[in-house]
Parts: C-alpha cells; sequence; structure tokens
C-alpha cells in the first residue's frame, strides 16, 4: 500500500487530496490498484504518519507458498510419527467476512435465465483476458443487491461480496475503467437481450403476452442543462415533482405478470400521448401480429391512436382510462344503464357508442379510500385557514401562506372559495363550495374506461385495468429498490447504459418474484433476498505446530427459516470450497 495525491485547483487556490492505494497482483501478471481508504487534505505531519504506519504493515506482509495436503492416513507413509503436525487451536482466526448467499441466488437466477451464456457469445474477453460478461454479471448483481455509484463498487463493494469466489475470479473485474469500459459495449445488445428473456419466461413460468400494459415514468438529474440539443436531458413534466431539474422519461411495456417486453429512455419534454404509435409498431414489428389487449392510462393515447388500432387488421384491442369530461358528457345516458357485479365490492355499468364500449365502474373500497383522504385534507386546510383568519399579517404575508396551504391540499382547496380583500391589513373570507363537494362525493372511487374489446364480461374487464398496478409496481421497484437514477453519470450513452442495466436487474427480480408467487403472495423478493444475505463466507485460519497454516474459505450455515425457503424453491446449497494448506512467515527475529 501506499499514500498517492491528487492535485485540483479550486477559487485560484491548489488543493491536495490524499489517498491510501494498494497495489493488488491479479490475473495475468497485471497489478491493479485499489483505493482503500480516502484522507481527503492531510498536514504534513499526518503524511508521514499515514506513510510510517504504511511501511510498518507491508514489512510483515509477503506473499504465501501454497503446500500439498496429505490425507490423514497417509500421514505415516510421508513423514516419520515424531513429526506429525498438531495445529494450534487457540490461535484459530476467522477474516474477511464478505456477502454470499444474495450473491449465490443472483448468481442462479442469471444462470436460470441463460444470461451466462447470452453475454458470453456477446461480450467477447478483451486483449487482458478481461471477461467483460463477469463485469455485467457483478453491474447487475451490485444493482440489485445494494444498488449505487461504481466508485463505491470499486472500492468497497466488491471486496465485502463473495462474487470473486463465486465466480472464480479477482479483483480486476471491480477495476473502475473496466467498470465503465462494460458500459460502453452493452446498448447495442439491448434489443437481442428481451427476444432472449421472452423465450426464458415462457419455458420457466409459460408466460403469456397478449396482454400489455405501457405507461411512462421519469427520472430526473440535479444538474444544469446540458449544451447538447440533442441530448435527452430537458426539462418537462416531473412525475417525481422536480419541475427545476432536467429529467429523462421512460416508457415501459410490460405483461400482466410483471415480465417487460420492452422500453425506451426518451427525451425527458417528450409528452406521453406521442409516444404510444412508436411502441405499438416496435411491438408488432418484434414479436409479429397477434391478438394483443393493451392498458393504459388516460392521457397515453390520442383519439388519432386510437382509431388507428380500430382500423387495423386485425384490430388492436385496447382498454384505457378517460378523462373526468368525458363522464360528464356520458353521465345522463350512464344513470339509465343497470348495474352488473364485477366482484363482490365492484359494480360496473356498460354502454356502447361509437363503435367502443365504456365501462363506468364503481369501487366500494376504492370510495372509502378516496373519501378519507378527502376528509383528512379537507379537516386540515379547514383549520389552516380559521387560524390564518386569526392573524394580523399584511396582504402579501397572506397570499404566501395561502399559497403554501394550497400546495399542501390541492384537491381540497378546489372544494373552498377564498375571496382576499383588496385592502392591505391581510383579511380574507372563505366558504365551502357545497355544489362542488356533491360533484366530488359522486365521484370517488368511480372510474370511467373505454375498450373496443368485443368481450363485454364486467369481471374480466375490471380485471385487465387492475392489473396496470403491475407497471406502476414495476416503476416503484426500479426508482426504490434498484435506485435507477443515473446520477452518477454525466455522457448520455452511459445513462442509458445504466438503465439499462438497472432493467437486467429487474429482470432478475421479477423471476424471482414469480417463483416465490407461488410459494405464498406475500413473500417479495427484497424479503427474500435479505434473507439469503445473511449467510456469510468466511476464511478459517487455523495455524499448526511447523509454521505452516490451514486456510478454510466457508460459507455459514443458513438459519432455519432459510432452509424452509430453499427447500421450498428446491434449491440446494453447494459444496464448500476444498481447504488449502499455506506456508505463514517466520516469525523475524528481534534485533541485536
Amino acid at each position: 500500500m501506499f499514500l498517492r495525491a491528487t492535485t485540483r485547483k479550486k477559487d485560484g487556490k491548489e488543493h491536495r487530496y490524499w489517498s491510501v492505494v494498494e497495489n493488488k497482483r491479479v490475473s495475468g501478471g497485471r497489478v491493479l490498484q485499489r483505493h482503500v481508504l480516502y484522507l481527503g487534505e492531510i498536514n504534513s505531519s499526518q503524511e508521514l504518519a499515514w506513510r510510517r504506519s504504511i511501511q510498518v504493515l507491508d514489512e510483515g506482509t509477503r506473499a504465501p507458498r501454497t503446500l500439498s495436503l496429505f490425507p490423514e492416513d497417509r500421514c505415516e507413509v510421508v513423514v516419520p510419527d515424531e513429526s506429525i503436525v498438531r495445529l494450534k487451536l487457540a490461535q484459530l482466526r476467522l477474516e474477511r467476512p464478505r456477502q454470499w448467499g444474495a450473491c449465490w441466488l443472483t448468481l442462479r437466477l442469471w444462470q436460470q435465465l441463460g444470461l451466462d451464456e447470452f453475454w458470453s457469445e456477446r461480450l467477447a474477453p478483451s486483449r487482458k483476458g478481461t471477461r467483460f460478461d463477469q463485469v455485467l454479471f457483478v453491474l447487475v448483481a451490485y444493482r440489485l443487491l445494494s444498488p449505487g455509484s461504481e466508485w463505491r463498487l470499486h472500492r468497497h463493494w466488491f471486496e465485502r461480496s463473495a462474487l470473486a469466489d463465486l465466480l472464480g475470479a479477482d479483483a480486476a473485474l471491480a477495476d473502475i475503467h473496466t467498470l465503465y469500459a462494460c458500459h460502453d459495449r452493452l446498448l447495442d445488445h439491448k434489443q437481442a437481450v428481451f427476444d432472449h428473456l421472452v423465450g426464458r419466461w415462457r419455458d420457466l413460468f409459460n408466460a403469456t403476452f397478449d396482454v400489455l400494459l405501457y405507461d411512462l415514468t421519469s427520472t430526473y438529474f440535479e444538474s444544469d442543462p446540458p449544451a447538447d440539443d440533442e441530448d435527452k436531458r430537458r426539462h418537462g413534466y416531473s412525475r417525481d415533482h422536480r419541475p427545476d431539474c432536467v429529467q429523462v422519461v421512460i416508457a415501459l411495456v410490460v405483461t400482466h405478470e410483471g415480465f417487460p417486453l420492452a422500453y425506451e429512455v426518451l427525451a425527458g419534454n417528450t409528452a406521453d400521448s406521442t409516444t404510444l404509435k412508436g411502441f405499438l409498431e416496435r411491438i408488432e414489428r418484434q414479436y409479429g401480429k397477434a391478438r394483443r389487449v393493451w392498458c393504459m392510462d388516460r392521457g397515453v393515447p390520442t383519439e388519432e391512436v386510437l382509431a388507428q388500432m380500430r382500423a387495423s387488421d386485425p384490430p388492436v384491442h385496447y382498454l384505457v382510462g378517460t378523462p373526468k369530461g368525458r363522464l360528464t358528457r356520458l353521465e345522463q345516458a350512464l344513470i339509465e344503464k343497470p348495474w352488473h357485479a364485477a366482484r363482490p365490492e365492484v359494480r360496473v355499468k356498460l354502454l356502447a357508442q361509437d363503435g367502443e364500449l365504456y365501462v363506468f365502474a364503481e369501487s366500494r373500497d376504492r370510495i372509502a379510500k378516496e373519501r378519507s383522504m378527502r376528509r383528512r385534507q379537507l379537516k386540515w386546510l379547514w383549520a389552516r385557514l380559521k387560524k390564518l383568519s386569526t392573524m394580523a399579517r399584511t396582504r402579501d404575508a397572506l397570499l404566501m401562506k395561502l399559497g403554501s396551504a394550497q400546495s399542501k391540499a390541492p384537491a381540497a382547496w378546489r372544494l373552498i372559495d377564498i375571496e382576499v380583500a383588496e385592502e392591505e391589513d391581510g383579511t380574507f373570507s372563505y366558504q365551502l363550495n357545497r355544489d362542488k363537494l356533491r360533484v366530488v362525493r359522486r365521484r370517488e372511487g368511480r372510474y370511467l374506461l373505454r375498450t373496443n374489446l368485443t368481450e363485454s364480461d364486467p369481471a374480466k374487464l375490471w380485471q385487465f385495468y387492475l392489473q396496470l398496478v403491475q407497471v406502476e409496481a414495476a416503476f416503484k421497484t426500479l426508482k426504490g429498490d434498484l435506485a435507477i437514477r443515473p446520477v452518477f453519470h454525466q455522457e448520455e450513452h452511459r445513462i442509458e447504459a445504466h438503465i439499462f442495466i438497472a432493467f437486467l436487474a429487474y429482470c432478475v427480480h421479477v423471476t424471482l418474484g414469480q417463483q416465490l408467487k407461488a410459494l405464498a403472495p406475500g413473500l417479495t423478493p427484497r424479503a427474500a433476498l435479505e434473507k439469503f444475505a445473511t449467510v456469510q463466507m468466511i476464511d478459517v485460519l487455523v495455524p499448526t505446530t511447523d509454521g505452516r497454516e490451514i486456510s478454510l474459505t466457508r460459507y455459514t450455515q443458513p438459519e432455519p427459516e432459510l432452509k424452509l425457503l430453499l427447500d421450498q424453491l428446491e434449491l440446494t446449497l453447494p459444496v464448500q470450497p476444498p481447504p488449502k494448506i499455506t506456508a505463514t512467515q517466520a516469525a523475524r527475529a528481534p534485533a541485536v
């Protein structure tokens, strides 16, 4: 190990930042430099102290020499009886605890999906022998198990995981330059990998792809807009409530079981209604013409696209949410229609009009939920207005307070009529608009859907629409568990590669979820990964009386609940690695 300084000029002054760096010899005789500790700006006395500590540490460190281990029943043939080595159990040591269980499960899922063979054929090793297919697996496992920056993966996480043991590799896989070089090789294979995964999901789960869910989300960057006009990072409608930040839009197509079929990274200012037509053509070109049902939220399709879907041969079926304004226009016609039971707590009305079928659905559970949310907001806002009315404030200060209250309770704000006096004394009046309240109460928990499906079973139509939660769950997983926000990249192609790696991690995540779903609906992939993560790998070192050392690399035994989960998943842990005998350093003789 040694100290390395990095010089940077800031505000006209030169700063020196220090790090402890370690040289590690990897395959091919190459030497990899790994950052061990970041020290920041240190003074000369601190620098000297660190150098002395490193020097003392390095003097006692030499490379071990591997020896042979003979079976116990042959010891008499190999050495005389008096020379048989005894173990110093009192000096037994446990070193390098690292996370093994979740890494092993991720590798099993990766192999079940055939992604190890898929990527080994497409990501050829470099001239130096770097296995980029293994580097990609490291990136995906990191994104699935402990998402963060590539710098953290290089500097900290890889050494704390058992990926090197599982892959039969070394720290060269986590070299920071290798990680970024892997990003640059991925995007050309994006379409091929989804074709491959569709086939694997059919084989593993008999997955069907006749109901497709389509939606969009956005992910933002806390940075200035790029100078390049072609860059996709743009200001637009932010679903993360960060309109002040540039963003990209992600459009996703998943099946009703949550398997992703395709996705696209779009410019941050892309309107939702302009994206569907391209995806319809892409899915048809990729998977052929077939009877598919597209489920979407309102605002995604335009009237022009819906007309094209109805007119295509064969027709492309859809079930889409409808804006509240259309409900006002059809309200009188719907009143005359009878109710049909779709589920015990859901009833619907069906209205055929203009070649489409309108479905007016009412959910009792949703009514109770939305009514409770509205009452809570209205109660808070009413109390806040009452408090503001007793305060002595200027008119400008009052307007600021009212604006803050509106931002916290926007739905309740629309139900109250507020008049602010023109005088500067900051007085105002407010009252509940009961006509608006009656309209809101009448529409709580009620939805208007439209479809061109000939299927008129209310229960089936309602079930189709409820499946939209799968795409919302996919976005929640990508943004939460997998941290899809590419905040650690500056170049556009690496931003897209980062999102691609996150989607590969989601494919592994949803595969595990599908296996767990058959066992228990409440057992989530994240809970299973946390259980597997309790299995650690440890190096057990036992010194002998003749100066050698027995090294056993062992993973800890699973807890009872994990054994039960392994049994249910029909998984068998691999055998423990074989032991090694290494020659230790002879104790240095004291100076005379």
